[in-house]
């Protein structure tokens, strides 16, 4: 099992290479070096030769007592000046009577046997005490410890990057690895983290999306049953001989559940970011608020004549015709239209003379079928209105917010960015 961790694998190969290394290394050292010394001869001052020897291979020569007595009782020097007992001698005893080093039997000419011995030099301090085994182990032991610690550093952030992946895989989309470096562990850190931010947002966008079309449908259910109920109803007590009043409440009833199914069709539509909503163009709130304004009796009040923005017409009429709705509807009285130009933005503006929101309720407001406390069916409108002026307003890049005005009522401000 520790075997099959990387960075077990990782730091056993580097320090396995360096010991191949060392070991190549030192053969060619050791094939580069100089071989032995085999012969030597000795020579006059005027260069003649006086005597010639070989590297003695044998044990060390006795004592010269014991030398003696053991040349007259036992044997002859054969032809190479040498006894048959040195001959057979253990070549691999390099170390002579007088210490380390080479040794050699020199024959002279007049006849004399001399004794040549080089000494070794005295060994180094720090020279390895057991040869190039004991330096090879001292350069593994160097390495293991050395490179331990950043082998083992590089393959942590990789068992962090393991770590955040299987914690991501099951489901914890907010998980992200810390970014350390620059090197490819934390580019691929960073890659990582923007594409779980990508992925968790889009996930995020999906459940409130669909949490959105939970909410719709559940509303919508109840919003049609009322009017349904209410046709269903005038049409038992209408009888053979319908009174005017019941048609024109019946005609209300159906107006009102057809409107109710045009705007959740198109709060759907808007909800889905592929959707196509219409072509965009340049688009002049001015001309726009002033139809609706004709249309409902509203105040229009204008700077200047044209204000164009970049959007879908019969989405932003939308968007005029809900606010003024709301504001004839909860308004109770004069309702006004402002439109101005703002830096880069067209703002619309439109004020009622009615009791106002709630300053908790301003944001809640625009949600989908909500209904301030005190709001009942006979007054019109499902709680679409709001709710569609801001998701067509947000399409549009726009925002949308709610104010009460210091001399009372309330204030829809909606701004848009103007055509470029």
């Amino acid at each position: 099992m520790f075997l099959k961790k990387l960075y077990v694998r990782i730091w056993l190969a580097v320090v396995l290479a360096v010991a191949v290394l060392t070991l190549l290394v030192g053969w060619a050292w050791r094939m580069a070096a100089d071989p032995p010394l085999r012969e030597v001869v000795v020579r006059n001052a005027v260069g003649e030769i006086i005597g010639s020897g070989q590297a003695r291979r044998s044990r060390p020569p006795p004592p010269p007592e014991l030398r003696t007595e053991k040349r007259d009782a036992t044997a002859t020097p054969n032809a190479a000046g040498t006894t048959p007992d040195e001959d057979d001698a253990d070549e691999s005893d390099r170390k002579s009577r007088f210490g380390s080093g080479p040794e050699f039997v020199v024959r002279m000419q007049d006849g004399q046997t001399m004794h040549l011995h080089m000494p070794r030099p005295p060994k180094n301090t720090w020279a390895a005490p057991f040869g190039f085994l004991w330096t090879l182990g001292l350069v593994a032991i160097a390495v293991a410890l050395a490179t331990y610690p950043i082998v083992r550093r590089l393959t942590r952030r990789l068992e962090a990057l393991q770590h955040s992946v299987q914690q991501w895989g099951d489901g914890n989309l907010s998980v992200r690895m810390p970014q350390e470096g620059d090197d490819e562990v934390g580019y691929l850190a960073t890659r990582f983290n923007h594409a779980a931010q990508q992925i968790e947002t889009l996930v995020k966008a999906q459940d409130a999306l669909l949490a959105s079309q939970k909410s719709l449908l559940a509303n919508a259910s109840h919003e049609l049953r009322s009017p349904l109920t209410r046709i269903r109803m005038g049409l038992e007590l209408m009888g053979t001989a319908p009174s005017l009043a019941d048609q024109e409440e019946i005609a209300r009833n159906i107006g009102e559940l057809d409107q109710l199914i045009e705007e959740i069709l198109l709060a759907s539509r808007l909800d889905a970011r592929e959707a196509d909503l219409g072509t965009v163009e340049p688009v002049d709130l001015v001309g726009l608020a002033a139809e609706e304004c004709a249309r409902t009796g509203a105040q229009l009040e204008v700077a200047q004549t044209t204000l164009l923005v970049p959007g879908v017409s019969k989405l932003l009429r939308r968007v005029v015709r809900n606010l003024l709705e709301n504001a004839q509807r909860y308004g109770k009285g004069e309702v006004q239209v402002v439109l101005r130009q703002e830096g880069a933005h067209a703002v619309l503006q439109v004020n009622d003379a009615g009791p106002g929101v709630p300053e908790a309720l301003q944001t809640r407001i625009f949600e989908p079928f909500y209904r301030l406390p005190g709001a009942s069916e006979r007054d019109g409108g499902v709680g679409l209105g709001l709710s569609l002026v801001k998701s067509i307003t947000l399409r549009h890049g726009g925002t949308v917010r709610c104010s009460n005005r210091p001399q009372g009522g309330a204030s829809f401000e909606v701004r848009l960015p103007g055509a470029s």
